[in-house]
């Protein structure tokens, strides 16, 4: 008999109604905001109505090094969640809202797997409540404002060669990259060239992340920098009178979701920041109600542990003023295996035989990366748990050989089969957090807002990534010492970097040393509240494969959706 496919597992749950699993949080059904019967917003009244709850032990999961296998964070993060109660403790789940673009690409949905899911995972994956429509409605009119203020005599003295706003659209759709707008006539507009983004990359959606209530949100609003004068000083969406209507667009956005698992564990979805060029977090907002919601808040954090571990401790941590008492690291078997370099790996394509055969070697050939990522979150303070997420074609003796590894490391490990086996199959990681989290905290970040900013990208590149030195393009400079003259210096740094490396190269296997980090340019969310040096060359618009999920994905004579993965 085979193995149902995640959407048939979805739709065979029986989800409870949404306030009885708001009352699981101590959320009363006056502050939901009911969407359909399956999901709802949740007012942020629900912050100071909780204050008097006591705080949840706060967990974020992160990884090893992601490779094109997957690691399955979010199954994890749904797995231990829905396993906390297998051991009497309520859990609250606090994850990013997928982006449609990959959805409909080559990576398809992110509502976790098997029997550690959450649902509905049609709405979770296609739309929710509109939160990324409201972010790209927001994000558009300053740009329409944008180029208004040019058509209309450039008051405020824009330089057209370096306006950074741009347009947004959550959509895959490489050929929207690079653009000119403003052909034709006089009256459409002024002739320059721009882009797109994908709505994850906007600077409204990380500060829709990082916003803390509807006033701080307006005030993030208003310090979006949208471009320079000749004599460089910033542009800000308040000197366009932008803000104010971009706040009114955004603010039922503001308002976390409110979904659950299949085993009915709470969980809050929110905001999807990219992980390349943004913090790659979900909401503040989302974990001030998730804090006093349960026993245990678990997050997530995008990618490997060198980037969004890193940004959670740095940016987020500082944002909320949460401290983290506990990280899980998710590693597989055939992820090891393949950061030995010993094997090619690609997107889509079936595995080479020989990954799947029995071999521990291979994987302590691979098991660096999972020391330097354990070594990342020990950087901060901040206790790790090793999760093995197990899959049928492993083998018992490269298991043992990850455990055996992990604890010389000093970290507690366990085996988990939450996909097969919903909260059943991480028992045994639930009590290794349990334990965890009883340690002392000792947690601080990484550097102080007072740093310059090239000590700040300094102290991340040599601890974080192994760098034995940074080096700037003379571009990166005159930018760096610019945001230091603005006033921005005291921002914290989000390093864009390949996530398929600890480094900054992406052939650069395991855990790298001795290797130089090059910033060739630098930028300012400062609405957002970072300044993100850029190493090497970050797309912010995904393509389609040759083959994209969009070709597969339709409705049935039921009326009901296949194709979705």
């Amino acid at each position: 008999m085979s193995f149902p496919s995640d959407l048939e597992i979805a739709r065979a749950a029986v989800p409870k109604p949404m306030p009885e699993v708001a009352a699981k949080m101590g959320i009363g059904e006056h502050l939901l905001r009911p969407y359909g019967t399956e999901l709802a917003k949740i007012s942020l009244d629900a912050i100071d109505e909780l204050a008097d709850r006591p705080k949840a032990k706060y967990v974020v999961v992160t990884a090893i090094t992601p490779t094109p296998l997957g690691e399955g964070k979010t199954t994890t993060s749904v797995g231990l969640g829905q396993a906390m109660s297998h051991v009497g403790k309520n859990a609250v789940l606090s994850l990013r809202q997928p982006s449609m673009g990959p959805t409909f690409g080559i990576k398809g949905g992110a509502a976790g797997g098997g029997y550690s899911q959450v649902i509905p995972m049609e709405l979770l994956n296609l739309h929710l409540t509109g939160d990324f429509h409201a972010v790209t409605a927001a994000h558009n009119l300053l740009s329409a404002m944008v180029d208004n203020h040019l058509h209309h005599g450039n008051e405020l003295g824009l330089d057209l060669n370096n306006i950074t706003w741009r347009r947004v659209l959550d959509v895959n759709d490489r050929a929207l990259r690079n653009i000119v707008i403003g052909l034709g006539g006089r009256m459409d507009g002024v002739t320059r060239q721009t882009g797109f983004d994908i709505t994850a990359a906007s600077e409204v959606m990380a500060i829709l992340a990082l916003a803390t209530s509807a006033e701080d949100l307006r005030a993030r609003l208003g310090r979006i920098v949208v471009g320079y004068t000749n004599d460089n000083r910033p542009v800000t969406a308040e000197d366009l009178n932008g803000a104010g209507s971009m706040s009114v667009i955004m603010r039922d956005a503001l308002a976390p979701n409110l979904l659950q698992t299949i085993e009915n564990t709470p969980v809050i979805v929110h905001a999807g920041p990219f992980g390349n060029i943004a913090h790659g977090n979900s909401s503040v907002v989302g974990d001030l109600i998730g804090i006093r919601g349960g026993d245990y808040l678990i997050t997530e954090a995008g990618f490997g542990a060198d980037m969004g571990a890193e940004r959670f401790f740095n940016i987020k941590c500082r944002a909320s003023g949460l401290t983290p008492d506990a990280a899980v690291l998710v590693a597989t078997v055939r992820a090891l295996k393949a950061h030995s370099g010993k094997y090619r790996i690609v997107a889509g394509k079936a595995l080479p035989e020989d990954l799947l055969a029995e071999n521990p070697d291979d994987v302590m050939a691979g098991a660096e990366n999972l020391r330097k990522q354990v070594e990342n979150v020990k950087a901060h303070g901040v206790t790790p748990v090793i999760a093995i997420n197990a899959f049928p074609t492993d083998h018992p003796s490269e298991h043992e050989a990850i455990r055996r590894f992990g604890e010389s490391l000093g970290a507690r490990v366990a085996v988990c089969t939450h996909f097969a086996d919903g909260g059943a199959g991480a028992v045994e990681l639930a009590e290794a957090v349990i334990e965890a989290c009883e340690e002392p905290s000792d947690f601080g970040f990484l550097y102080e807002d007072s740093d310059p900013l090239k000590t700040k990208i300094e102290k991340v590149a040599t601890t974080i990534y192994g760098a034995a030195r940074v080096d700037y393009t003379a571009a990166a400079s005159r930018q760096l010492q610019n945001y230091e003259d603005n006033g921005f210096g005291g921002l914290p740094v989000c390093i864009a970097k390949t996530h398929l490396s600890i480094s900054g190269d992406p052939s650069l296997k395991g855990a790298p040393t001795g290797h130089t980090l090059t910033v060739r340019e630098a930028r300012a969310s400062v609405g957002a509240g970072f300044v993100y040096p850029i190493c090497g060359d970050m797309s912010t618009m995904p393509g389609l494969a040759s083959s994209p999920a969009a070709a597969r994905i339709d409705i049935d004579d039921d009326g009901q959706i296949v194709g979705l993965s």
